[in-house]
């Protein structure tokens, strides 16, 4: 799904910038021609942003998704390192009075 979004991203970034610089009025246009044609411009590179926002929101909430899992794999991993940790301890003071007692017996 990250992956799926982080291209839709790029995607619309080179979409965007694609529409290239807002259009320069033209001197032989009448003003109501340039401005429909700056409109039309805004219109896009607008929409187009509001996309690339739509998306990143999108991507960011797939991330803190990812990262809360990251989490609670790593919490995870912690309890059963102590629980490891513990068992490994807890067989080696079983050897240790094993060996002690078998020292005693054989005195």
């Amino acid at each position: 799904m990250i992956y799926d979004l982080r291209k839709k991203i790029q995607q619309i970034q080179a979409d965007l910038n694609q529409l290239g610089n807002p259009v320069s009025e033209i001197p032989e246009l009448i003003t109501s021609a340039n401005l429909l044609r700056s409109n039309e411009y805004l219109s896009k590179a607008n929409e187009k942003k509001t996309e690339l926002l739509s998306t990143y929101t999108q991507y960011s909430y797939a991330l803190e998704e990812l990262l809360s899992t990251v989490f609670d794999i790593q919490n995870d991993l912690k309890d059963i390192l102590k629980q490891q940790s513990s068992i490994i301890l807890s067989q080696r003071k079983k050897q240790l009075k094993a060996k002690t007692k078998s020292r005693n017996t054989k005195k």
